[in-house]
């Protein structure tokens, strides 16, 4: 015990002699927490539209103007044809265009139906997608609202009508923060859980004392978790202040116990630690470390369920978030922050990431010795 607490010693000195890696762990989480949840909205605004209005009646302007209320749509020029609102489109001034043909007015009026153009721009599939499901809403609504002003019911309506009455949970006001912070938070953790890490072994080898310490009467296990435990410290300190930013910047408060995401998140540290760890006892140079652990960064939030629902996902990519240890986290954080889980309900979860834990660290420390 002795000698672990020399080593903790040790690396709790050089990473506090760094002040680069200082600013990384508690600089960097602040400004991305306090901009990411902003930028990172799931609600697309300011859509550019082109409509060609070739009726310019009372009707078509009624369209127009309850297009436009939502804040959702911006108008962009005036063309007076489909080739002119086709330019604006090849010229990134319109997003989409809505041809309103002559006669909408009075086929709508004497032959009760009248079918209007829709042409989105595919470059960007999400903002096309968003509009054309926003644009395509709204002329529902409108279609709704003229037929209730022509149609004259009954004192008593004999048709059956079912009035369908939605309910949000977990987010009342679908704040979209509630549901991206505890991610970002999550990602935030493994960030810098993995990356320096996966630096640390390495570190040691390039500056030469790798040698020193292999002479020594160090055990391997002793070795790893002097390398692990004071990431682990910085790592919870790292989560503390992402919630104090969270309740101060967002007024988000755990609906959940505190303590249920602390237990998970310090098992899940040693996974992510222990996966940094094990990259290192591969990797030969800084250069070569930071590089592999990009590349799994890169996988772990693309497959993390964060900013793509794993449900929605095709059934490979499913199967791939399995051995994502970011979704499961991701998944437990959601759940105490929005429904109020306990140990009880992320027990899967939990078994899940002891298991991770314990396979890259009991393989750091297998590896380490079989390449020393």
């Amino acid at each position: 015990m002795r000698t672990l607490k020399f080593l903790l010693q040790k690396e709790f000195r050089q990473i506090f002699r760094d002040p680069s890696i200082l600013r990384l762990i508690f600089v960097m989480p602040i400004i991305q927490l306090m901009v990411l949840p902003w930028a990172a909205d799931y609600e697309i605004k300011n859509i550019k539209l082109a409509i060609v209005d070739h009726d310019h009646s009372t009707y078509s302007q009624q369209l127009i103007s309850k297009i436009t209320a939502g804040g959702y749509f911006q108008l962009s020029g005036d063309p007076v044809s489909y080739d002119a609102a086709l330019k604006l489109v090849e010229r990134e001034e319109a997003d989409l265009v809505l041809e309103i043909p002559s006669h909408f007015e009075k086929d709508l009026v004497k032959e009760d139906e009248i079918t209007v153009f829709m042409a989105l721009n595919a470059i960007n599939g999400v903002k096309a997608n968003l509009g054309g499901a926003y644009l395509r809403t709204i002329l529902q609504d409108f279609n709704r609202e003229v037929r209730l002003k022509w149609v004259q019911f009954p004192r008593f309506n004999p048709d059956t009508q079912v009035e369908v009455v939605s309910s949000n949970w977990y987010n009342p006001l679908m704040n979209y923060k509630y549901f991206m912070v505890p991610g970002i938070l999550v990602l935030l953790l493994t960030m810098i859980g993995a990356n320096l890490t996966a630096i640390n072994i390495v570190r040691e080898k390039e500056i030469g004392t790798i040698e020193q310490i292999n002479v020594t009467p160090i055990r391997k296990a002793h070795f790893i978790l002097g390398k692990l435990i004071p990431f682990w410290v910085l790592g919870m300190l790292v989560l503390t202040l992402g919630f104090i930013i969270a309740r101060l910047a967002y007024g988000i408060i755990p609906v959940g116990s505190f303590l249920t995401i602390y237990a998970f998140a310090a098992i899940y540290l040693l996974a992510v630690l222990g996966l940094g760890l094990l990259i290192s006892t591969y990797s030969s140079t800084q250069q070569q470390a930071m590089l592999v652990s990009f590349f799994l960064m890169m996988i772990f939030i693309l497959l993390g369920g964060l900013y793509t629902s794993i449900e929605s996902m095709p059934l490979w990519a499913q199967y791939i978030t399995k051995l994502n240890p970011v979704s499961y986290f991701i998944d437990v954080m959601r759940m105490v922050v929005l429904k109020g889980s306990g140990i009880g309900d992320i027990k899967r979860q939990l078994l899940v990431i002891t298991g991770f834990a314990l396979l890259f660290n009991g393989w750091a420390v297998w590896s380490y010795r079989k390449r020393s």
